[in-house]
């Protein structure tokens, strides 16, 4: 698990940084890379650290246990999931929020 998490943290910064700054060449407003940069801080890194948690406690003995397998699996596709669609959401409602207060 702690793999999926180094190269989720690695593949959701260089979406952030993609995507926000595809947003800030659009011409939005440039209070979104602070708020992005927040929400990295206070949100994914603590999030991370959850999932790295609860599979980091495990004896290697109990790691191997095959009943285990689908509970690892759902935990994979949901932090892939959130680092992969969290930069899009997040600039996504950033766009929309600047639009509603501009």
């Amino acid at each position: 698990m702690s793999d999926h998490i180094a190269y989720a943290l690695l593949v959701y910064t260089a979406l952030q940084i993609f995507v926000t700054i595809g947003a800030l060449k659009a011409g939005e407003g440039s209070l979104l890379p602070y708020f992005a940069l927040i929400v990295l801080v206070l949100a994914i890194i603590p999030a991370c650290r959850r999932f790295e948690a609860r599979w980091n406690s495990l004896t290697d003995r109990e790691a191997r246990d095959p009943a285990l397998a689908p509970a690892c699996r759902r935990d994979c596709l949901l932090l892939w999931g959130i680092a992969i669609g969290l930069p899009f959401a997040l600039t996504g409602l950033f766009k929309v929020l600047g639009l509603l207060f501009a």
